[in-house]
C-alpha cells in the first residue's frame, strides 16, 4: 500500500505533459481537534493519491492546511470525500484565480505540531475562539471607518508585491514574528479600535484573530476566505477593488494578478517588477524579485557567486554542497546582502 510520493518532480512533470488534463488548483483549511493525525494523514493519502491529487498538506492535532491541485474530472469525487469527514463537511474551498497544470508536482502530506507555526506555548489559548468573519463588501465598508486598523497578517515578501490600501504590513519573515510586534504596537487600542485582518486564504488571520481576542482586543474582524475569496466577490458583485498589486501564492505559479499596479521593484536593478524567482543555485534557492533582464543576465541566479557555482558540473556542485547550509538566508526573501545589484 503506497503511503508516500514515489516520483520525482521531473518524472511527474513528464507524466503531466502526456495527460492533457485540465487541473484545478485550490486550497482549504480547518481548525479542528484531530486525535490521531497519523492515521488521518494515511487515510487521506490513500484516497487522494488515487484521484491524482498533488500538493502540500499539513496535518496537526489542531487541524488541516491544504494547498493542492487535481484533475477537474475528479473534483466532484474529491468534494464528496471532504463532505464525508465531519469537520470538513462545510469547509470552504478557495479555488485559484488561475490554474496551471504544474502548480504542484508531488503529493506531500506531512504531520506538524501546528498547521500554522505561531511560536506560542500557552495552553489557555483557544484557536477556535476566532474573530468576526466579514465578506468583501463588509470588509470594504470597515476599511473606510476611522477607528479601523487594517492588518496584513502575511510576511514581508508577500505584502511587498501586493496589499490592501492603508494596511499595516509588518516587516517580518514569518507569521510568528508578527503577533508580538502587532500586539505591542496596538496595546493602547484594545477597546477603541477595530482590528481588520486579512491574509491569503484566511488561515493565518483566523489564528491571529483568536490570539488578539485572547490578548484582550474587543473588536476583531477577519476577511473570510482571505484575498482569494475577496477577489472573486469583487468580480462577481462588481465591488470596488481595494487591493493593489499581486497576491503571492505558495505554489509554482508564485502570484495571482489582482490589479494592474506594480508596487515592487527588482531586487537587482530596481526596475518596477513584482514576480519572485528562486535562485538557480541548488545550494541557495533564495526567493527574490528578479526582472526579465536580470534573469537573462544572471541566468536566474541572485549573485555572481551563485552564477559561478551554477555553471559548474553537477558533480562538482554536489561536492561543494555536502555538509553546507544554504549560502543565503532563504527566509530573508530578498533582504540578504548577498544579492548582486546593478544600477538601473
Amino acid at each position: 500500500m503506497q503511503l508516500y510520493n514515489k516520483l520525482s518532480s521531473e518524472e511527474r512533470s513528464k507524466i503531466l505533459d502526456t495527460l492533457n488534463q485540465k487541473r484545478i488548483t485550490l486550497s482549504f483549511y480547518q481548525y479542528a481537534k484531530i486525535d490521531d493525525p497519523k492515521q488521518f494523514r494515511d487515510d487521506l493519502f490513500i484516497f487522494w493519491n488515487n484521484l491524482n491529487v498533488l500538493g502540500r498538506i499539513y496535518i496537526a492535532k489542531e487541524g488541516i492546511n491544504a494547498q493542492l491541485s487535481l484533475p477537474e474530472e475528479n473534483l466532484k469525487i474529491f468534494t464528496e470525500h471532504l463532505k464525508s469527514i465531519s469537520f470538513l463537511s462545510q469547509v470552504r474551498l478557495n479555488i485559484a484565480l488561475k490554474h496551471e497544470t504544474k502548480s504542484f508536482l508531488k503529493l506531500k502530506i506531512k504531520i506538524r505540531d501546528k498547521i500554522v507555526a505561531d511560536g506560542l506555548n500557552d495552553e489557555t489559548f483557544d484557536v477556535t475562539k476566532k474573530g468576526i468573519h466579514v465578506n468583501a463588501e463588509e470588509f470594504n465598508k470597515l476599511m473606510q471607518e476611522k477607528d479601523t486598523i487594517i492588518l496584513d497578517m502575511r510576511n514581508h515578501y508577500e505584502s511587498e508585491i501586493g496589499h490592501f490600501k492603508n494596511a499595516i504590513c509588518p516587516d517580518v519573515d514569518t507569521f510568528r514574528d508578527s503577533l508580538d510586534i502587532i500586539e505591542d504596537k496596538l496595546k493602547d487600542h484594545k477597546e477603541d479600535k477595530k482590528l481588520l485582518m486579512y491574509c491569503t486564504g484566511g488561515i493565518r488571520c483566523e489564528k491571529a484573530s483568536a490570539y488578539f481576542k485572547h490578548k484582550g482586543f474587543k473588536n476583531v474582524y477577519q476577511l473570510d476566505g482571505g484575498i482569494i475569496e475577496y477577489v472573486k466577490q469583487v468580480e462577481n458583485k462588481k465591488l470596488e477593488n481595494n487591493f493593489i498589486g499581486k497576491n503571492f501564492v505558495f505554489d509554482n505559479r508564485r502570484v495571482e494578478k489582482v490589479s494592474d499596479e506594480v508596487i515592487a521593484k527588482c531586487h537587482q536593478c530596481g526596475t518596477p517588477f513584482d514576480i519572485h524567482t528562486n535562485c538557480a543555485n541548488d545550494a541557495c534557492h533564495l526567493l527574490f524579485i528578479q526582472c526579465d533582464d536580470c534573469k537573462s543576465k544572471m541566468k536566474n541566479c541572485c549573485s555572481y557567486a551563485c552564477l559561478e557555482i551554477n555553471e559548474m558540473p553537477y558533480e562538482v556542485q554536489k561536492k561543494l554542497r555536502k555538509g553546507q547550509k544554504n549560502i543565503n538566508d532563504i527566509f530573508k526573501k530578498g533582504r540578504t546582502s548577498n544579492i548582486t545589484t546593478f544600477d538601473n
